[in-house]
């Protein structure tokens, strides 16, 4: 998502900014190109030096130094960059923003950016200075600008030693509202539920049955939805994948088993546009689940085998395709080992999905726990679109591409 792109990173006076050599480093791997403006007073917490070393540019601090590459740097830098994140934004700083002051390297340069850009601005402040009327007044009409996305700040240890609100965002956090910022909102006012992860079935309070599955997939649909403007619902089983949600656009939900998963998602389902149902959902479950831990001595053990009896679980697809109405969609996954598509096709039908993407495990690189996937995407109107081998972050922007586009 950030393949190519200018990023302007803005550094103001805070502690916070001593992280921001790790956003840096984050957005060239990410293969951005970026350059860096920043206050004097954020010189006071992370040197020059440090900057220009990271981002391999030289840093733009002051208006009027003779080392600058353009006599107008601040209209320079925006005319380059693709977008530009404020991190941290001071208390000062927010201030400047909301008036339109623009007296020193940043301000002037944010204020030159505001009109033509997207902008993503980090607060990072003491609680008590976050709290100011001032600093609300300033972020609400911040706020009000269409090319502006405000971060909220996060709650933790504050410098001061306290425990309150305003710490900057995490660095992961931080990238995504900046692709947040930079992907056309092309499902805004749109509905997405999407489930994740493995279901565990319980057959006594510390064993179940389970799969490989990690949720990678379905986390990483559930961000590509968000930052086209959709409000997410997710619906996980057990995750392990990570969930950046710095913008509050998606509602998880905790449904550990295939019958708490099959509730959510009916609960949910007639409030929704679109389903996408990327959950490795268990198609049995142990009929009886033991109060107690089984205990190896207790069992009627015949030739050293155990017997579990098991019951079929709920068809979440089924059930939602036989209640979809015509003004929804429904997409299913189907991973496979063996006839691939045919059982992909049958499934497809029989569950009343309008499109399924198909994985294998035949594919090396391809499902459960890794980072990468190939998948064919058949729709019910006879289409097939094969992508090739990418990571699943790219994946789901694919898969969205052509099924929404």
């Amino acid at each position: 998502m950030l393949q190519g792109k200018h990023i302007l990173v803005g550094i103001s006076g805070g502690i916070a900014a001593y992280k921001i050599p790790e956003l840096i480093r984050s957005l060239i791997k990410a293969g951005a190109e970026v350059r860096v403006a920043t206050t004097k007073n954020a010189l006071q917490f992370v040197t020059e030096l440090t900057l220009q070393t990271v981002s391999g540019s030289r840093v733009y601090s002051d208006v009027f130094a003779a080392i600058n590459e353009h006599s107008t740097e601040h209209i320079s830098l925006p005319e380059w960059c693709d977008a530009m994140i404020v991190a941290p934004a001071t208390a000062n700083v927010l201030a400047k923003m909301a008036a339109g002051i623009a007296d020193d390297a940043l301000t002037t340069t944010i204020c030159s950016c505001t009109a033509r850009k997207p902008i993503v601005v980090a607060p990072a402040m003491n609680d008590k200075m976050w709290e100011s009327p001032a600093t609300q007044q300033a972020i609400e009409t911040i706020r009000g600008w269409e090319n502006v996305t405000v971060m909220e700040p996060a709650e933790g240890m504050l410098a001061c030693g306290v425990v309150g609100k305003g710490r900057m965002p995490e660095i992961e956090e931080l990238q995504e509202a900046l692709e947040y910022a930079l992907t056309p909102k092309t499902m805004v006012g749109k509905r997405v539920l999407i489930t994740a992860g493995g279901t565990q079935e319980q057959i006594d309070p510390v064993r179940f049955i389970s799969n490989y599955s990690t949720g990678k997939m379905g986390m990483a649909l559930a961000q590509s939805c968000a930052r086209r403007g959709a409000e997410v619902t997710l619906v996980c089983g057990n995750v392990s994948a990570p969930l950046h949600n710095p913008l509050g656009h998606i509602h998880r939900i905790d449904a550990l088993s295939a019958q708490a998963m099959h509730e959510a998602c009916l609960k949910a389902w007639p409030q929704q546009d679109i389903a996408i149902l990327c959950a490795a959902v268990a198609d049995f479950a142990p009929e009886t689940k033991a109060e107690n831990k089984i205990k190896k001595e207790a069992l009627s053990v015949q030739d050293s085998v155990f017997s579990l009896h098991l019951k079929e679980t709920p068809d979440i697809a089924k059930a939602l395709g036989d209640s979809k109405r015509a003004d929804q969609r429904l997409i299913g996954f189907a991973l496979e080992t063996e006839h691939e598509k045919e059982n992909a096709l049958h499934k497809m039908e029989r569950k009343n999905l309008d499109a399924i993407v198909l994985n294998s495990l035949r594919d090396k690189g391809a499902g459960f726990g890794t980072d990468t996937n190939i998948v064919t995407i058949l729709q019910a109107d006879g289409s097939v679109t094969a992508l090739p081998l990418q990571s699943k972050a790219l994946i789901s922007e694919e898969i969205l591409r052509v099924l929404f586009s």
